[in-house]
């Protein structure tokens, strides 16, 4: 029976190792969870030496194989988070990035449980193995307690593209932004992600039909900012290659467009060497990119040469294989409609700088339909406008176009935006803040509005406007203190006041909103420092105490923001009773306001010699 068990336990063993090499060679995690996953590869491999000692253990040493069979689960449990987040949509582990933590979490305590239920002194296993295996307890709990520094753009970017209500939802510069932060902007990519998408429907391993919705409406704009039909991805049925597997499998793989996965009729070389089919390259040139859709690298010239050579070869394989080789179009430049359209918005344009008030009105209310309902002109038209309402609702739109954010700026409209942000009528003032989120998307925009003095307006527009203006005061101004410099101008602009007002008024349901940029801020001495006032303390101790689930998970993240860099913040929160509010939250809360109540609690017990309450307590 003994030989039995020790059989048994080193196939047990044997399985085990091979769990490990198998995450130890997954390459590529995805950029969400990377960190969590590297940190959780290296800890499994400190269990090699413990494994092998337990293979090696002579007969009569006991070892229970339910033991063994406990760690088994947790270390299947952790391949399989692996791969889901080494070979799973990135898409939807960004949008689950919450879950997935808790997950990784539950691992954890899988592989903790497992190993306190070894006794290593009575196995005889070596005192080095044992420290390796103590070490990885304490590298485990710390996980568990560890406090994350949440990406706040990647966050915002996400709930503005996911908002129903929000015009900005399809801000190409926030579509951009997310496409290299989740490493889906080229046609390999999208592919990619495209057959993983297809895998997680298919294995219904996602209950929630709109959190499915929305992770395809993703996939979908980002394929639109590649400039990529909806017919060249998601009705691929087989594989990244084909379309149509009966005739892809046909096809030599260099006669097909890497765009569009079809035989090329007029296939043509941009500057990187890669052959194109010539509408499809246009199409993406057209949009605005400036890379190469394939290797990504930055295009030097814009030119299309003809590939006679690889034409020749298409038609003769096309006729040696009795295939008609699809007629298309080919554009060398702008249409006729579209040199139309240029001579009029420059006739537009002239008539801006009319003296006669009737004619610019009428110019804007033109501007302002055109930019709205054509996307061609929101690449062609970038101005400096007067009119209060219509002149800014006319940029709000143009701003929509990445390339138009530049030009917009460079044309010298911001310091009119800000202009009627101060002195405009109501809505103008709310498109004004409106304008300014947008245009504020690229990082020398932020640096622009902060330093033409328009942070102040939006305070006062996040103080006195009605609600729509507070919440576009509010994106706006999130999105201007991601910048150092701008955390400086809020403060001296009295943001903390105003936030404070928002905090207090709960029928506005802006508390979170609020309470992310005073995280923003807090990260900044002088945000700090006016924080750090005991009214503000005293009402993020309420908020922990009484506020939503969500409420309570920002505010413990500012008081942990706030506490880490000062004593005195900490004593404060104690003094209104914050310690019995974060006991409760380690016990109910959601999970990352347990993690991050638990580094409070832990620590206020180095700071005032309070002991740590562990939640299980």
């Amino acid at each position: 029976m003994e030989e039995e068990g020790s059989k048994e336990n080193a196939e047990l063993v044997r399985e085990m190792v091979e769990v490990i090499e198998k995450v130890g060679s997954y390459v590529g995690f995805r950029r969400t969870q990377s960190k969590e996953c590297l940190n959780l590869v290296r800890r499994l491999k400190l269990l090699v030496p413990l494994l092998e000692e337990i293979r090696d253990l002579d007969s009569d040493e006991a070892l229970s194989c339910s033991c063994l069979l406990n760690l088994k689960k947790a270390l299947f449990a952790a391949k399989k988070l692996l791969k889901k987040c080494n070979s799973g949509s990135k898409i939807y582990l960004a949008l689950e990035s919450e879950a997935v933590r808790c997950r990784f979490h539950g691992v954890y305590e899988k592989l903790n449980q497992a190993l306190n239920e070894m006794h290593y002194h009575k196995l005889g296993i070596s005192e080095e193995v044992t420290e390796q295996v103590e070490l990885m307890h304490m590298q485990l709990n710390r996980a568990k307690r560890r406090t994350e520094t949440q990406d706040m753009e990647l966050a915002m970017d996400m709930m503005v593209v996911f908002s129903k209500n929000d015009d900005r939802n399809a801000d190409g510069a926030i579509i951009e932004r997310l496409a290299k932060k989740l490493d889906l902007h080229t046609v390999a990519d999208l592919t990619t992600e495209t057959m993983a998408i297809k895998k997680l429907v298919k294995g219904r391993s996602v209950h929630n039909p709109e959190t499915v919705q929305q992770v395809e409406d993703l996939l979908e704009k980002f394929k639109q900012k590649v400039g990529i039909e909806e017919s060249c991805i998601l009705d691929c049925p087989l594989s990244s290659t084909s379309l149509e597997r009966s005739k892809s499998l046909l096809i030599p793989h260099e006669f097909l467009c890497p765009i569009t996965l079809e035989i090329m009729a007029d296939p043509v070389i941009i500057a990187t060497g890669q052959t194109y089919e010539r509408q499809s390259i246009q199409k993406w040139l057209n949009s605005g990119h400036k890379t190469c859709p394939k290797t990504g690298q930055n295009l030097n010239h814009l030119i299309l040469a003809p590939n006679f050579a690889l034409r020749n070869l298409i038609l003769q394989w096309c006729e040696m294989n009795n295939i008609d080789l699809p007629m298309k179009d080919v554009t060398d430049g702008p249409d006729p409609e579209s040199f139309a359209l240029i001579e009029e918005i420059s006739s537009l344009i002239q008539n801006l700088y009319s003296s006669q008030m009737d004619v610019k009105r009428d110019t804007i209310f033109r501007i302002r339909t055109l930019s709205k309902e054509n996307p061609d002109c929101r690449i062609l038209i970038a101005d400096d406008f007067e009119i209060q309402e219509h002149a800014v609702t006319s940029l709000l739109n143009l701003s929509l176009d990445e390339a138009n954010k530049r030009l917009i700026a460079g044309e010298g409209a911001i310091p009119a935006i800000i202009e009627v942000l101060q002195n405009g009528t109501e809505e103008a003032r709310e498109n004004s803040a409106a304008a300014l989120f947008s245009l504020s998307i690229l990082d020398e925009n932020k640096v622009l509005v902060g330093s033409l003095n328009g942070i102040p307006p939006l305070v006062n527009l996040l103080r006195t406007g009605t609600t729509r203006g507070k919440k576009d005061a509010a994106t706006a101004l999130f999105n201007l203190v991601l910048n150092q410099a701008n955390k400086s101008r809020a403060v001296k602009a009295g943001i903390i006041p105003a936030l404070l007002c928002l905090l207090e008024d709960k029928n506005l349901g802006m508390v979170d909103e609020a309470l992310s940029i005073l995280l923003l801020i807090a990260s900044h001495p002088e945000g700090r420092n006016e924080i750090g006032k005991l009214s503000v303390i005293q009402n993020l101790v309420e908020i922990v105490r009484d506020g939503t689930p969500r409420n309570k998970e920002c505010a413990t993240a500012v008081l942990l923001e706030l506490g880490s860099n000062s004593s005195s913040c900490l004593l404060a929160a104690l003094q209104y009773g914050v310690y019995d509010y974060l006991i409760e939250i380690t016990r109910n809360g959601t999970s990352r306001a347990q993690r991050k109540a638990n580094s409070l609690l832990h620590l206020m017990s180095k700071c005032e010699h309070i002991p740590f309450v562990s939640p299980k307590s």
